[in-house]
């Protein structure tokens, strides 16, 4: 346990789980996005949806999709820094189910034309956890090194994986999969005990079946 973890992030207030935490998924889905979000629409859940407003949830949230951080002074401007730098969204209710309270689903789409749906989680204290990738059921906080493959429903690609992140000398501390339906689309959520380099997301691609690979050092690493 790290010393943050006790006494909480370092952070434009006024809440930890409903400010902190909403920046940092509105930053994992700039992340998993891969690039400058134009446009995004975001649904608050729970807590999130009643007392977010209060809390600077909404602008919480557009800060993160801008790059900021949970410390950044310009977190209350963020939805006049989001018109400045042309990130058009918009914001709505929905209740999500079997989640934590504090939750969002962000739905974004980058100047690439790249599109990504996160479902995220603020249980408290600055911490997040992604629920749902792309209308797939997961779990992961990106707060270690982790990677994230998603692959046709055949037999042989979490051995083909794993030998490619064996033999970049990387530990699999934990390995997750799900799938929409039986031989349809899977995700694999390979947390590991190393900084990936991008050399394992690289090779991944090669291999036919697999669609996307996104790779997430903790934050400050690439």
């Amino acid at each position: 346990m790290a010393i943050f973890d006790i006494l909480g992030p370092i952070m434009v207030g006024p809440s930890s789980s409903h400010t902190a935490g909403a920046v940092r998924i509105g930053r994992i889905t700039r992340r998993l996005l891969g690039s400058e979000p134009v446009r995004a629409k975001i649904f608050l859940s729970g807590s999130f949806a009643l007392t977010g407003e209060g809390h600077g949830t909404p602008r919480a949230i557009v800060a993160g999709l801008l790059g900021l951080k949970p410390d950044d002074q310009r977190i209350p401007e963020s939805f006049k820094l989001a018109e400045e730098r042309g990130l058009e969204f918009e914001m709505g209710a929905v209740h999500l189910k079997d989640v934590h309270p504090n939750s969002a689903l962000v739905t974004a789409w980058g100047a690439d034309g790249g599109r990504v749906e996160v479902g995220a989680s603020s249980p408290g204290g600055g911490m997040i956890r992604v629920f749902e990738l792309d209308g797939l059921r997961t779990s992961f906080s990106g707060s270690v090194p982790t990677l994230l493959v998603k692959n046709m429903d055949k037999p042989g690609y979490v051995s083909r994986v794993s030998a490619v992140v064996a033999w970049y000398g990387l530990n699999i501390s934990t390995l997750r999969m799900e799938r929409d339906s039986r031989g349809g689309h899977s995700l694999m959520v390979i947390e590991c005990d190393q900084h990936i380099p991008h050399g394992v997301s690289a090779e991944l691609r090669q291999i036919d079946g697999i669609y996307k690979v996104t790779r997430l050092n903790p934050e400050g690493e690439v």
